[in-house]
């Protein structure tokens, strides 16, 4: 049993120190007041300009006895046994939760960009030190996927991951599918709390590509780099992407992919045509849904909320009861692998254009050049010919190849914006080596 669980046991009490007071940091506060849980008491509030906060409606009814502080250090050397980290961001965290566990102190954190590039770091300082570092609130919010993996998945051979792994941009992109337009659900999701003042993270894929390279970590077995995979943002889809999507039996999502096939890992992140058939296209709002592949047990769909303060802090507590009861962080034998962001799949191609005869017959030879082929073409009616909409579809075709045609295209003089290119995804889509 750990000490943590003999302590337990005894009757005694684990010390909880939370360092960052914002959404998801004062949720955790709320709920652990909310839940009473016995032997558990929260001593210390680290934050930045930190009597705000203790003053603030969100530290309503907290233990009067709670340490507030904006100094780390009365932190760091203070008798506490777990911190919870809710702050994000690496410098000067990664400082921190090492010198937390050099200390002597357990580490709970949501800190998915930490947990991505430094990860493997820190657990192993944690296992140095006779510690745990648990990390499950850093994927999917409330939904417990990275525990399943590890625990529940260990027995399969994992092959291929695809889901949504942002919420904030699953609320925005599933409010455009009723045919906002970007600028109008961004402001929505900075009014809901949902994207920050500068959505970059969000919305350009930084955010679910870090969460990605954790989940190939736990369910594959594989240490990539996270500025390998490649991300491409949201902010070029519109309405009309939307409409001709319905066209095609889809719709839009950010979906975050890997795939190890022969031997080599594919993974990217990017807005993409999604099947309406398929279990992803029906998460909206802020949801999170995984689907992970493996060889012998299939399709395992894992969905919940994934963004607010309320279901992080839920995954949040559950990590600090586990480690409470004596849980060991899994260690993983993890192999470094270089990754592609190559798949073999059809593409959807949307163009603006100052409409003249000609243009079809360039974007075919366009495409031809490079040996990508036309499946479709789709042209809505009612837009002005100065700045028409239309759409191409190709067979399935490298992305390499398709983003080839899309640079010699855009240089065309018609074009009035640069051509948008997405994957779409199907029931057989798949990598190619």
């Amino acid at each position: 049993m750990a000490k943590t669980a003999q302590k337990a046991a005894a009757g005694k009490i684990t010390r909880v120190a939370i360092l960052g007071f914002g959404n998801v940091g004062s949720s955790v506060a709320q709920l652990l007041r909310a839940q009473r849980f016995a032997g558990i008491e929260l001593t210390h509030i680290y934050n930045r300009d930190v009597e705000r906060k203790r003053t603030g409606a969100t530290a309503k009814g907290l233990n009067a006895g709670i340490v507030w502080t904006e100094n780390i250090k009365d932190v760091l050397s203070a008798k506490v046994d777990v911190i919870i980290e809710t702050i994000g961001g690496i410098d000067p965290i990664e400082g921190w939760l090492k010198a937390a566990l050099r200390s002597g102190k357990h580490v709970v954190t949501a800190n998915k960009q930490l947990i991505a590039y430094k990860g493997a770091g820190l657990a192993k300082l944690a296992r140095d030190n006779n510690r745990v570092l648990v990390y499950n609130a850093a994927v999917a919010g409330g939904v417990p996927v990275i525990p399943a993996t590890l625990h529940g998945l260990q027995g399969d051979r994992i092959t291929r991951l695809s889901g949504i792994l942002n919420g904030t941009c699953n609320f925005m992109l599933s409010h455009m599918e009723q045919g906002a337009e970007y600028a109008d659900v961004l402001k929505q999701a900075q009014a809901a709390g949902y994207a920050e003042a500068d959505p970059s993270a969000d919305v350009d894929g930084f955010d679910a590509r870090a969460k990605l390279c954790i989940l190939v970590r736990a369910a594959m077995q594989f240490g990539i780099n996270p500025d390998e995979v490649p991300a491409q943002t949201i902010r070029n889809v519109g309405a009309i992407d939307f409409a001709y999507a319905k066209e095609l039996g889809c719709t839009v999502r950010q979906i975050a992919r890997a795939e190890y096939r022969g031997t080599t890992l594919h993974a990217r992140v990017a807005p993409m045509l999604v099947p309406k058939t398929s279990p992803i296209a029906w998460s909206h709002g802020t949801q999170n849904m995984v689907v992970t592949t493996g060889d012998f047990g299939g399709d395992v769909v894992f969905s919940g909320h994934g963004a607010g303060g309320n279901p992080t802090a839920v995954a949040i507590v559950s990590d600090l009861l586990a480690v409470v009861h004596g849980s060991n962080s899994v260690s993983l034998p993890v192999r470094r692998k270089v990754v592609t962001g190559e798949f073999l799949a059809p593409h959807y191609l949307r163009f603006i254009v100052r409409d003249k005869p000609g243009i079809v017959s360039a974007i075919s030879g366009a495409l031809t050049k490079v040996g990508a082929n036309i499946d479709s073409i789709l042209q809505r009616p009612g837009y002005p010919k100065d700045a028409l909409p239309f759409v191409v579809t190709t067979e399935p075709c490298l992305t390499s190849t398709v983003e080839k045609a899309v640079r010699l295209i855009a240089k065309m003089d018609t074009m009035l914006e640069k051509p948008l290119c997405l994957q779409m995804l199907t029931e057989d889509d798949r990598a190619e080596d």
